[in-house]
């Protein structure tokens, strides 16, 4: 299946478990994989026959940005419902929500979830 790779999109939100999070916020990269036949769009070279990007990242953007949740898994999962529910062409998409600076002594990189979710019939 061929794929739409948008990486490192970057937005600031208010999701987490501490108080503090929802408070102030903080950033969050998200990837995404969209799975769908790229074919026809190759041959016609129009966007009607493709996803529009600016599209997927204002939809994220929108998720990231808006109503605060607890846990990154349930950000994922709704990029991905609402991915899935606007764009009739895809048929799966990856998901990766990744908290560069979460409130956890140590070192490390960064935190993240991926999931991968598929239309259903």
């Amino acid at each position: 299946m061929d794929k739409i790779l948008l990486n490192g999109m970057e937005f600031y939100g208010y999701h987490g478990v501490f108080q503090e999070e929802k408070r102030l916020g903080q950033r969050y990269v998200v990837d995404v994989v969209l799975y769908t036949d790229l074919e026809t769009a190759g041959k016609t070279d129009n966007i009607d026959d493709s996803i529009d990007y600016g599209e997927v990242f204002q939809l994220v953007k929108k998720i990231v940005e808006g109503e605060p949740k607890n846990l990154i898994e349930a950000v994922a999962e709704t990029i991905a419902e609402k991915l899935l529910a606007k764009f009739a062409k895809l048929t799966a998409c990856t998901v990766k929500v990744k908290k560069p600076n979460p409130p956890i002594a140590g070192n490390y990189e960064s935190v993240a979830v991926q999931i991968y979710r598929e239309r259903k019939s």
